[in-house]
């Protein structure tokens, strides 16, 4: 019953996670499609959405042929041609590498909180770049900032507590990457058609590696707030939690009989009835 509402789930949560910010400002390139044949939006899209799928489904053998069914039913019911291959793979493989790990997110709040980085990342700086002040700038996009990182840190720490903390410290690095991830597949999806392969993947390297630099610079007041504002989310969350179960006793269901050993059996049985005196036989006369 649970794929009941699930699996429609699943369906408008690949939409609305992977594309339907991309709408905020307007449809990309004067498009009117709902997947753009724009290779950031379908890597970053497909991926977005896959996670939010397999968060829903949960089962990995029937979320990745849900989401290459639903990424292949939408690329041909807005129109795109099945001839532009390359950006129909792309969108299926997006589509199903975020499928996996959303699955196995269900299982690992850590590796969903990995895997929730470069979502969080993309949609991290969108909302502020149409701002021209800089000191709204500097605070809108912080603002978005740490928020995605604390709730990456919380995420973590969902199923097993202070023990998955030790993974802030990499899961950061990882969220500072992603960025790094998104501004490189940018450069990629706004080269030019005639520049070769290796000139625009120098191109993405160099971006990559240039998007720590400032985010370092600019957002680093932002990033401890961020892990200040977690450490209090995660024990409010965990003094919500009920108290753990005790643990099953293995004697329950076995009487005394089989846990004292034999010696001890006589504790079970009926004592005589003692007397003070004992009877004499010439009283009975």
């Amino acid at each position: 019953m649970r794929y009941l509402w699930s699996v429609p789930s699943a369906v408008a949560a690949w939409f609305v996670a992977g594309f339907a910010a991309t709408y905020l400002k307007g449809l990309p390139d004067g498009t009117t499609l709902f997947v753009p044949s724009r290779l950031d939006l379908l890597i970053l899209g497909g991926y977005a959405g896959g996670i939010a799928a397999g968060l829903f489904v949960r089962r990995i053998r029937l979320t990745l042929p849900l989401v290459l069914v639903v990424a292949a039913g939408m690329w041909w019911l807005t129109g795109n041609s099945f001839a532009a291959t390359e950006f129909l793979l792309t969108l299926l493989v997006a589509s199903a590498v975020g499928g996996l790990f959303g699955a196995l997110g269900t299982r690992s709040s850590v590796v969903a909180a990995f895997a929730l980085a470069i979502p969080v990342a993309w949609l991290a700086l969108r909302p502020a770049n149409q701002l021209q002040e800089w000191r709204w700038l500097w605070q809108l996009n912080g603002l978005l900032v740490a928020v995605g990182l604390a709730l990456l840190l919380y995420v973590a720490c969902w199923r097993r507590g202070w023990r998955s903390a030790f993974f802030w410290v990499p899961l950061t690095g990882f969220y500072l990457v992603a960025f790094g991830v998104v501004a490189g597949v940018r450069v990629i999806s706004l080269a030019p058609a005639g520049r070769s392969a290796d000139l625009t993947a120098d191109a993405a390297t160099d971006a990559f590696f240039q998007s720590f630099e400032p985010v370092l610079r600019e957002y680093w007041p932002w990033l401890v707030l961020a892990i200040l504002l977690a450490i209090p989310m995660t024990a409010l969350k965990l003094r919500a939690l009920p108290p753990p179960p005790p643990p099953p006793d293995p004697y329950a269901e076995r009487s005394n009989d089989a846990v004292l050993s034999d010696d001890l059996d006589w504790i079970d049985r009926d004592e005589p009835r003692r007397r003070w005196l004992p009877r004499r036989p010439e009283a009975l006369g």
